[in-house]
């Protein structure tokens, strides 16, 4: 049961965090960075992205109780989020989503955060510890899953890139958003059915 639960939070963070798209963030912003030191910058930032993402995972709760937010509107809000994000990854805005990044090499920002710690993907996670049920430890558990899916794609970021080529990242990317899309909605259901039985 355990492993269940963690594999569908791993699953939900990776989809937000969409490494697939992000490539050709990475590969631009470190089109400026000699070859060699790659590898040794993506590691970095994505390192920093995953403390980004555990801070909010770990204090989240503590933001949303001292604004007086239910856990229905949280979860509510959460599937919204879901929908919105799922919808940029099937028709993704022409201007891109983070704009130009500056040259030389690349300190936090843009890498890790917004593209792999962004908005998005922090709100998914205090949305997510303030709705679980089960031990908070699965949550981290689902989390560093999720981190070393998405570590894995994007340290191949340039191999994936010559593998698949444009069309087949945007394929990648286009069917994450139809996954995102049906777990947004089953999380909108189970919320406003919950709030139909509070009230």
């Amino acid at each position: 049961m355990h492993g269940m639960e963690i594999f569908s939070i791993a699953v939900l963070i990776f989809l937000v965090i969409d490494p697939f798209g992000n490539i050709a963030i990475f590969l631009s912003a470190l089109s400026g960075v000699p070859a060699a030191r790659r590898t040794k910058v993506i590691l970095r930032e994505l390192l920093f992205a995953l403390v980004l993402l555990l801070l909010f995972l770990t204090f989240g709760e503590h933001i949303l109780t001292a604004l007086g937010l239910s856990r229905e509107a949280i979860s509510i809000a959460g599937g919204i989020i879901l929908f919105v994000v799922a919808m940029r990854l099937i028709f993704p805005s022409k201007e891109g989503l983070f704009g130009d990044s500056p040259d030389g090499e690349p300190m936090l920002v843009p890498l890790a955060t917004p593209a792999v710690a962004g908005p998005s993907a922090l709100a998914i996670l205090m949305t997510l510890r303030n709705t679980h049920e089960g031990p908070v430890w699965e949550l981290y558990a689902g989390l560093g899953l999720a981190w070393f899916g998405c570590a894995l794609i994007l340290l191949q970021a340039a191999t994936l890139h010559r593998l698949l080529g444009p069309r087949g990242l945007t394929a990648c990317e286009r069917l994450m958003g139809m996954l995102l899309i049906m777990l947004s909605v089953d999380m909108l259901l189970d919320s406003f059915k919950s709030a139909l039985h509070l009230g």
